[in-house]
């Protein structure tokens, strides 16, 4: 077992020695919770740590073996099938796997760790490694819901119709996504820019070259049109749940932030259980995500694994423990879409926290 990687520590102990009995005792919440979740982990085997998930991704490629042989078919049923199947594992690749490998989770070595960010992000995501890692963990997860630096805007468009925003606009997402990876290439080492339009290129070609020269797509429009409904096949989804775990929560200023364990009990919420989006998705993106951002290190299956834990040590410390449904969060962002999407979120002052 590797040595704790920084998620693990209060980052405040010289508040903490200067702050009294009172703030000691608010202080030694995270890392009494820290110690409980901890040694589960070390308890836990690695097929609980990191085989069950990489499992699941090895499962999604070697699916997309019979998908492309499915999609050769002339009968609709067998085609269909194929196009679903396809669909499922893209999502599961580049929605589960990205994110795992963004937080090192699929691997104990760094080396190998970086390997695998690299291959899912960009061969696989058609996105930027360096990119993707900054913007997610070193500003969505070190400010979760602070104003302008981890508050999810990169999700709002607030020029846009709530229907428009909520259905249609995310099936561009395939094509946005190596658009904006492009731009954020900008200022950055030319063999990093090399590698990834590179690696990116591959990733993309690779899935054009197959469906003509395996599934027999005669025509490079038709061939092109399956990546997209593939790649779309789950992006309404994935931007639902990227505004509805954190949008509409308690939002905090750069400047005056309550501590790491208030942050996340009142700037995180959790899905219930969905057997589709907890296979392509991952239990850390859907009912586990309080339990992410508090240890965003754990794979999905030890999310899922310390979730009891998490859930009664909130509750008995009377922290927030947020969960809310899928449909109640649409209906949520359905009629308020004015003030949640387009107009800028009130700061909240957990009075006594700070």
């Amino acid at each position: 077992m590797r040595s704790a990687p920084e998620e693990w520590r209060e980052d405040d102990g010289a508040e903490v020695k200067n702050g009294g009995a009172g703030r000691e005792e608010k202080e030694s919440l995270m890392m009494e919770l820290t110690r409980l979740v901890q040694k589960m982990v070390k308890e836990s085997s690695w097929w609980e740590r990191r085989g069950l998930d990489c499992s699941i991704l090895a499962a999604a490629f070697l699916s997309l073996l019979p998908a492309f042989l499915l999609l050769a078919s002339s009968q609709l049923l067998w085609f269909s099938s194929g196009l679903l199947l396809m669909g499922m594992a893209h999502a599961i690749i580049t929605v589960k796997g990205t994110h795992l490998a963004s937080h090192g989770a699929l691997s104990e070595s760094q080396a190998w760790g970086r390997f695998w960010a690299v291959f899912f992000i960009e061969v696989c995501g058609s996105f930027s490694a360096q990119a993707g890692v900054h913007g997610h963990i070193k500003m969505h997860h070190a400010h979760t819901n602070v104003i302008g630096l981890g508050d999810s805007s990169v999700w709002k468009v607030p020029f846009l119709p709530r229907i428009v925003y909520l259905f249609v606009a995310p099936l561009a997402v395939p094509v946005i996504t190596p658009l904006v990876a492009l731009a954020q290439l900008s200022g950055h080492p030319f063999i990093l820019v090399v590698r990834t339009v590179l690696l990116v290129t591959l990733g993309m070609y690779s899935q054009y070259w197959l469906l003509i020269n395996v599934s027999g797509f005669r025509s490079a429009f038709s061939a092109l049109l399956c990546m997209l409904v593939c790649r779309a096949m789950f992006s309404v989804p994935y931007i639902h749940v990227n505004i509805f775990q954190h949008i509409g929560l308690p939002m905090f200023s750069p400047t005056r932030r309550p501590k790491r364990i208030y942050q996340m009990t009142h700037g995180v919420l959790n899905l219930p259980r969905n057997p589709l989006l907890d296979w392509t998705f991952g239990h850390s993106l859907i009912n586990c995500h309080v339990e992410h951002h508090l240890f965003p290190f754990l794979s999905d299956n030890m999310c899922l694994k310390v979730k009891p834990i998490v859930s009664k040590y909130l509750t008995e410390k009377q922290l927030p423990y947020q969960e809310d449904s899928y449909l109640s969060r649409l209906h949520l962002f359905f009629h308020k879409y004015q003030e949640l999407m387009v107009f800028a979120p009130s700061i909240t002052e957990l009075v006594g926290v700070q």
